[in-house]
């Protein structure tokens, strides 16, 4: 018997890198404790490196489906992935439309929003020792989510997925906890296996992921996971931004 995740192969991108992203790495070295921006974090766009870094990642793209169409694109919501996903699609000539959907926008920090580590250990030490308490799947800020409750919802949009399109390989422009925990969910792994797939670092901006299930098979593998050498390739500069609890990207 078959999963009911399908069609059997999806690209899994995270968005290039953003404005948040720089402005977190810089209250991160100036020991901050808040994040130095003034968006929400859906309205966050991408740097002019993140734009760089979408224009080759559509040279990728190209060459995934060279040879077999794509049957679908997927965007979270929020602007960068957006961004990401125009500039991408369009160097690659790909005129699919995007299909934007809510679950696949990033993880909520509640009140931890816009905090750095330092600053939320100032501010809210309590949340900080209940964080090191329940752990990242588990914890969940006051107004935000936990990594599994990222992972139900995901659990949803991928069960719709299979009823939304007719099958080929699919592109997702999402977030880097997003991929993570799709990555979870569909290989069915265990709490202390995804911590410690996190701890061996974060999924590199405008980087590719492959997973693919052979027809009849009930079993996903990983073809690619956080891949840029794209970026080297084509002379624009790789960034890993990492996944702060007070996270601005």
């Amino acid at each position: 018997m078959t999963s009911w995740y399908g069609p059997a192969d999806l690209i899994l991108v995270r968005h290039a890198e953003s404005a948040g992203n720089v402005a977190r790495e810089a209250a991160e070295s100036s020991h901050a404790e808040t994040i130095d921006i003034d968006l929400r974090d859906p309205d966050v766009p991408l740097s002019e490196l993140g734009e760089r870094q979408a224009k080759a990642l559509g040279g990728r793209l190209a060459e995934l489906v060279a040879d077999t169409p794509l049957a679908a694109v997927w965007v979270s919501p929020y602007l960068r992935t957006r961004q990401t996903a125009e500039i991408a699609t369009a160097a690659a000539g790909i005129e699919l439309p995007h299909r934007v959907d809510e679950r696949l926008r990033d993880r909520e920090l509640g009140i931890l929003d816009r905090l750095t580590g330092r600053g939320i250990r100032a501010r809210y030490p309590d949340e900080a020792d209940r964080r090191r308490y329940l752990g990242k799947l588990y914890y969940r800020p006051p107004g935000g989510e936990s990594w599994a409750d990222v992972a139900l919802r995901l659990r949803s949009w991928l069960a719709d997925r299979e009823r939304a399109t007719a099958g080929g390989p699919e592109l997702v422009v999402a977030h880097d906890a997003v991929i993570l925990l799709v990555r979870y969910v569909l290989l069915g792994m265990s709490e202390d296996e995804v911590l410690e797939l996190a701890r061996h670092g974060t999924v590199g901006n405008a980087s590719v992921t492959r997973l693919r299930r052979e027809p009849g098979e009930d079993t996903w593998t990983v073809h690619e996971y956080g891949e840029d050498e794209h970026l080297d390739r084509l002379g624009v500069e790789p960034t890993e931004h990492g996944r702060a609890p007070g996270r601005a990207s």
